[in-house]
């Protein structure tokens, strides 16, 4: 089972003994952070795709609390806990892509159109 998508984390966190056991050394805080963060991604889709600016907020927030649990990650595999590897590329992708939405969303968005001109 995938821990990375949001059927199987739905799966692990409500589904008996059998989907728990599934998702091997699933880090509990990453797989609520990311189950959660799903809802909080189709509602910045949503706002990005209307333009409106309260959707660079939302890509903001999905930003700064993605690299939040990154380091929360990175400190609980520091201490010697369980993991999945591929947790710590996923984190760093996750990272990177909502660096470069927000920075895009802050750019073509949040400012006044009059600065978006190619001079």
């Amino acid at each position: 089972m995938k821990p990375e998508t949001g059927y199987f984390q739905g799966r692990a966190l409500f589904g008996g003994a059998e989907a728990h056991a599934a998702v091997d050394n699933a880090v509990g805080f990453v797989l609520w952070f990311n189950f959660l963060a799903g809802f909080a991604y189709v509602l910045a889709g949503v706002g990005l795709f209307l333009q409106n600016r309260l959707a660079v907020w939302i890509s903001l927030g999905i930003l700064t609390s993605t690299a939040l649990v990154g380091i929360a990650f990175g400190v609980h595999m520091l201490q010697g806990d369980a993991f999945e590897s591929r947790i710590a590329g996923a984190m760093i992708l996750r990272t990177a892509v909502w660096a470069v939405i927000a920075v895009v969303a802050f750019r073509y968005i949040a400012t006044p159109a009059a600065t978006n001109e190619v001079k």
